[in-house]
Formats: C-alpha cells, sequence, structure tokens
C-alpha cells in the first residue's frame, strides 16, 4: 500500500524545510541529497531490529549526526504488518519482503524454499511473528565465553534487555500469567500478553499440569530459564504489532534534528579510504549506494565516526563480499577486488528448522472458520479497526514451549549435547488454535508447529555474481548434520504425546499431518518435505575473541583488523540461541549502541 497522506507530508515538509529545527525521514536518496545533509558522524546501514535501535540511541547525543539508510520502504498502512494476526501474510513474495529463496537444500528433498527478510522500515521486526523471547542464561554465558567478554553474559545484560522492553501487564484480574520481577515497565519497544483468549487456551494450559513432568507450565520464560510452556510474549501494543519502526522511530525520537532516515536506497558496498588508521589498520568509512529500482547512478557518503552494518544476517556478508571483506578467492573468481581478507564471512550461516503439525478437532470455535468466511473475517477486521479488540488483536500462537531430549535418549549415543546448557532447549512447540494460513474448507483444527532450536547444521551466504542487485546465495543447509534430523523427529513424537494427554480426548480427532503409527523411516520422509525456515538466520559475520584467528568481528562488534566499520545485527551471533531471535538482536543492539558511545565520548 502506498504511504498515508500525513506521512507523505512529512516528507514533503523535510524538502521543503531543510534549515528547520527536526528532521524526519525521505522517501528516496534523491530527496536526501537535495536537502544538502551530507556530513554525518554515524552511518548505519539497515533500518532493521538493530538499525532503528542505534539510530535513536546515538541521536540522544546531540552534539552527533546520525543516517539511517533503508532499502525498503515505508512501513506506514501495511495492514498486513500493523494487524497482528495478519503476521503470516506478511511474507513472502510481497513488497515487504527481500523475497529470497534457498539454494536447493539436499536435506529437503532438494526442495528450494522461502527465506522471507524485512524490505521495510524496521525490517524483519516489521514482519516477524512478534515472539519475544529472550532465550537462556547459558545462550549469552556461551557468547561471554566464545567472545572472552563476560560484557555478553546473561547477568551482564539483563540491564540491557530491561532498556528494551516496555511490558504491558494484563489486568489484574486476569489469569497469572507472568513473573512481574522479570520485566521492565519504562524500555522503548512494547510486548504483550494474548488480549484475546482462544479455546485450546484452556485445553493447552491444563496439559501441562496432567502430563507435567514432560510439559511442566513456565509462568515467564523470559527470565532466563525457558524450559516448560507457558504463555506467549510478544511484541504487541494496544492491539497493533511494535516493531523498531513504531517504536525506536516513533514521533517523540524521530523529530530529532540529527536523527535522519532515508528508504528506498540500496547500500552497494563499503569502500576503503585513502588512508589508514592510527593503528595502521585499513579504514571502511564510506558507503556506496543507488535507489533500490535500481540503474547504473551511484552516490557516496562517508561516516566521521563509523560506518556500522546492520543490514541482518543475509544483508551484512552481502555488502561485506560486495565490497572485497571476504575470501579473496572465491571474491576474484567473480570479479570483486579483494580489500581484505575475512574467510569466515558469509559463513556459520544457522537457522531453526521448522514443521508444522495439525489435527482435526471437536469444536467450532477455531480461527479456521474466518480463513474461509469472507463475512466473518471482514466483521473481525471491523472489530480491531474500531476497538482494537478481537480475535486480530494477537498473533496466531498463545502459548509455546521449550522442551529438551532426555539425557539418556538414544538420539545422543554418537553425538554430544548440542545446546548451550541445560537450562536451553533442544526443540521448540508452538500451539495456535487452527491451521495458520489456508485450511482446508471444512473442519476445525489444532496446530503445533516444532522447532529445533539447538541445531548442529551450518550453512553459508556466497555470491556468484558481483551484480549487488542480484541475490546471494542462501544455503542453510537443513539437516546437514543427522542430529538435527533426530531432534527433529524427536518434537514430533513430542508433539503427538501431547495430543495424546487425557484431558484432550474428546477434543482430539485425527492428526492431518502423520500418524503416531509412522515408523522413524517414514516420519524422516515426512520431515525432509514438509520442513521449512522459522526465518532466524544468525551467525554470517560471528564474532570471536580478540586474538581468535576465525570470526568476522570482535567482541565490540568491530570488523577484525579494519578500522571505521563495525556490525550490529544478528549475523555477529557465533550460535543461534534457542529462542526466537528478535529478542537478542534488540539486546546486543542496546549493549551495541553503549560500546559505540564509550568510543566516541
Amino acid at each position: 500500500m502506498r504511504p498515508s497522506c500525513s506521512f507523505r507530508f512529512w516528507v514533503a515538509l523535510v524538502l521543503l524545510c531543510s534549515h528547520c529545527s527536526f528532521a524526519l525521514i525521505f522517501d528516496q536518496v534523491t530527496d536526501l541529497l537535495a536537502s544538502n545533509l551530507t556530513s554525518f558522524d554515524f552511518i548505519i546501514v539497515g533500518g532493521g531490529t538493530a538499525g532503528n535501535v542505534l539510530g535513536n540511541r546515538l541521536s540522544e547525543n546531540k552534539e552527533h549526526s546520525i543516517l539511517v539508510i533503508e532499502a525498503g520502504g515505508s512501513n506506514a498502512d501495511v495492514l498486513n504488518i500493523i494487524v497482528p494476526f495478519y503476521a503470516p501474510r506478511a511474507t513472502p513474495h510481497t513488497a515487504q519482503d527481500w523475497n529470497y529463496t534457498t539454494v536447493p537444500q539436499a536435506g529437503l528433498n532438494d526442495r528450494s524454499i522461502p527465506y522471507p527478510r524485512g524490505f521495510v522500515l524496521g525490517g524483519s521486526s516489521s514482519v516477524n511473528s512478534m515472539a519475544y523471547t529472550r532465550g537462556s542464561k547459558n545462550d549469552y554465558d556461551r557468547f561471554a565465553r566464545v567472545s572472552e567478554d563476560d560484557g555478553w553474559s546473561w547477568q551482564n545484560l539483563v540491564q540491557y534487555m530491561r532498556k528494551n522492553e516496555r511490558f504491558h501487564p494484563p489486568p489484574a484480574n486476569s489469569p497469572e500469567r507472568y513473573d512481574p520481577a522479570v520485566h521492565s515497565l519504562t524500555g522503548i519497544n512494547s510486548v504483550s500478553l494474548p488480549k484475546f483468549l482462544r479455546d485450546s487456551d484452556a485445553r493447552v494450559v491444563e496439559t501441562t499440569s496432567t502430563l507435567s513432568q514432560e510439559f511442566p507450565f513456565n509462568i515467564d520464560m523470559n527470565s532466563g530459564s525457558p524450559l516448560g510452556i507457558g504463555w506467549t510474549q510478544s511484541t504487541i501494543n494496544n492491539g497493533s504489532r511494535s516493531s523498531s519502526a513504531t517504536s525506536y522511530l516513533a514521533p517523540q525520537y524521530i523529530t530529532r534534528p540529527n536523527l535522519h532516515v532515508v528508504l528506498n536506497t540500496r547500500v552497494t558496498r563499503v569502500q576503503q579510504s585513502n588512508h589508514t588508521s592510527r593503528t595502521g589498520k585499513p579504514m571502511f568509512q564510506t558507503v556506496e549506494f543507488a535507489p533500490s529500482t535500481g540503474g547504473p547512478n551511484r552516490f557516496s557518503l562517508t561516516a566521521k565516526n563509523e560506518l556500522i552494518l546492520s543490514a541482518g544476517s543475509i544483508g551484512t556478508p552481502h555488502i561485506l563480499m560486495l565490497s572485497g571483506i571476504g575470501d579473496p578467492s572465491a571474491l576474484s573468481s567473480i570479479g570483486i577486488k579483494p580489500t581484505h581478507n575475512l574467510s569466515s564471512v558469509g559463513k556459520n550461516l544457522t537457522d531453526h528448522p521448522f514443521l508444522r503439525l495439525s489435527w482435526l478437532v471437536n469444536s467450532t470455535k477455531t480461527f479456521d472458520d474466518a480463513e474461509r468466511n469472507a463475512t466473518l473475517a471482514a466483521e473481525e477486521f471491523d472489530e480491531w479497526n474500531s476497538t482494537k479488540t478481537g480475535p486480530l488483536t494477537d498473533s496466531a500462537s498463545s502459548q509455546l514451549g521449550w522442551l529438551r531430549v532426555p539425557p539418556n535418549s538414544s538420539v545422543f549415543q554418537n553425538f554430544s549435547d548440542p545446546s548451550a546448557g541445560p537450562l536451553s532447549a533442544h526443540f521448540e512447540l508452538l500451539f495456535a488454535n487452527g491451521i495458520v494460513g489456508t485450511p482446508p474448507p471444512t473442519g476445525n483444527y489444532f496446530t503445533i508447529s516444532v522447532a529445533v532450536v539447538s541445531p548442529t547444521s551450518r550453512g553459508s551466504v556466497t555470491l556468484n555474481t558481483s551484480d549487488p542487485f542480484a541475490a546471494p546465495l542462501i544455503n542453510p543447509d537443513y539437516f546437514e548434520s543427522p542430529l538435527d534430523l533426530a531432534l527433529m523427529r524427536e518434537a514430533v513424537r513430542s508433539a503427538q504425546r501431547f495430543v495424546a494427554a487425557p484431558n484432550l480426548a474428546d477434543y482430539i480427532l485425527s492428526p492431518v499431518s502423520v500418524d503416531t503409527t509412522a515408523s522413524d523411516d517414514e516420519l524422516d520422509a515426512f520431515i525432509r518435505q514438509n520442513t521449512n525456515s522459522e526465518d532466524h538466520p544468525v551467525g554470517t559475520a560471528a564474532m570471536s575473541a580478540v586474538g581468535a584467528n576465525y570470526g568476522v568481528v570482535d567482541p565490540d562488534l568491530r570488523v577484525k583488523e579494519v578500522a571505521g566499520l563495525r556490525v550490529v545485527d544478528a549475523s555477529v551471533f557465533p550460535f543461534i540461541p534457542a529462542g526466537h531471535t528478535q529478542a537478542m538482536v534488540y539486546t546486543v543492539a542496546e549493549r551495541a549502541a553503549d560500546l559505540i558511545k564509550a568510543a566516541f565520548n
């Protein structure tokens, strides 16, 4: 959809009033250049989950000027972004998606699958499923061990989690669904519990009592100890999505005179300066960019202090390699002149493989009917639009769970435990009161989606052309490790045991996906044919200790052996967390902002 009249008005006002005491959002490269704003202390590549945090926090210092460059367009007035229940419609194959696909996946029967990434202000925080899960204490402490920097430990990052989160407690008379001690009420990014209770909610929670040994209830999985099943916490504010664009670039922040954002602008590479730093390192502080619509014109700007890549786990390695930063032989083979030897760029791609399982149920109170009935769907939208109440105010999953395979399982006879520690899950269960997407013509359904959240398979992001407008080659290499397939099999069996709970006997009628009688070989075949991505890529510009001979960034997120260039996004994670990644990205960005501020006081 086109930007609103009010949005276009503010853009026009910036162009007419570049000398005024405020700045907002430029819609095009040419608008920015026409404003004569060409001098910036910090240039941030990517107006996504991390980039907008940095834009906000670095502009707190009125002496620093900030430019955020976003490849996509405005998030304004796009209902599939704004309405929480419409989130699955935001990607793939939309104008707000980069519309990537993977290379054929050997572990998925050579299928190429969609690989959604947000191509819009707010990045993937504008198009994701909104789940806000911090992960476990073990996940962060492993970051600290690998980087040899205790600043990345859970204990030292809780302050940044709290800086990010503005929790909206439910009414005092609602069922106990969270631990107030875990949360912050004073942060920027809104987080809340489901407002609209669904038919399956009480059944899921009751099962945590009837099968408590395997599926214990967890009052608050954001405590750092997430194991068990609990209520989903989501980035939703008063019935609408809370993204980095709506929170960190809210009106009280975007009107700062030193904060500037330009949309629809594709960064094509970063460039080395003609001089070196005081320590003799090559300087990379110039960014080359072009209109996202393409064309031969290229423009460039140089940051006075730092250039920061926040283009995500696909975009950041893509830009680095286009700039000659990566494996020299691989870059030379496609006509890119190597500028800095850093062979880890694009390696270590890690993602959560994801699979949906559904059952026919004895109920007429699932959200399937609204997906088939245009009149009912219109009524639900009218309720949301007029009062911000009703079933569209929440995401599809009201509960989720984090579970481990028992240590004596045969799965670990030939493999060591891949998780970060005893508080980290091996797999996830997500519960939904219907089929997410398009249901069959008749019937009502219950869905448990499963994901391997401690995977050991590692893939890559590579190039086969020097054309900056061509998509990179994305290879998550799902199930390259047989352990991941075994863990997915355990996750499916766990979901099947959940629906066999005695209290669900009059509710669950029959499986839609795969029967409990399936052999392991039959189940593996089903998994390979139906698994997709949970859309959590990380690790392609991973941090490592200062003296390590691998990795892309040091513990302060500066590109190794380079000056003036830093990376702040999910690509710096050395391991994937056992949780949805957006909360960790926000946390990393909040700490990164303090690291940058300390370097440029």
